[in-house]
């Protein structure tokens, strides 16, 4: 799913991405104006995301949001039919949205990252950040499986 979130939603950005939606926050962009983020939506075929109920009713496709909550607001795109599962191969940066590309278990990788011989390991082809499934990935796929089971712990 390809999504643009305005910079009220930026909270479930990087969730989004870890779950292999193409998504485009605004506030990476610069894009403020609500003229500019509909031209991208409509541009990139993407839905707006948005708490603002005025610009949702002028986009193409959207999902309005109600909450300011981050888990409020990811059991609001699940229940308007956005799929919220970890992804089993990551796709996209959760810092910059570029493309993921699996390390090789024999390659170097900064310090703060783990020996990929060891941990599977991805590294995004724009920005050059590292990531793997760690204590976060287990913290979200956590959260989004109490939303998946509507707010009870798994």
């Amino acid at each position: 799913m390809k999504l643009l979130l305005d910079v009220m939603c930026g909270g479930v950005v990087s969730y989004l991405r870890m779950c292999n939606h193409d998504t485009v926050y605004a506030g990476d962009r610069a894009l403020e104006a609500d003229d500019a983020l509909l031209d991208v939506a409509r541009d990139e075929n993407r839905t707006l995301v948005t708490r603002d109920v005025q610009l949702a009713s002028r986009a193409d496709e959207s999902i309005l949001l109600e909450s300011r909550d981050v888990e409020d607001q990811l059991a609001e795109l699940a229940a308007a039919g956005v799929e919220l599962t970890l992804a089993a191969e990551p796709a996209f940066c959760g810092r910059c949205n570029g493309r993921l590309e699996g390390v090789e278990p024999t390659a170097s990788t900064p310090e703060y990252a783990p020996d990929p011989a060891e941990v599977e390991s991805w590294r995004c082809r724009r920005c050059g950040q590292y990531f793997w499934r760690g204590s976060h990935w287990d913290r979200v796929a956590k959260a989004l499986s109490a939303i998946r089971q509507g707010g009870d712990e798994p």
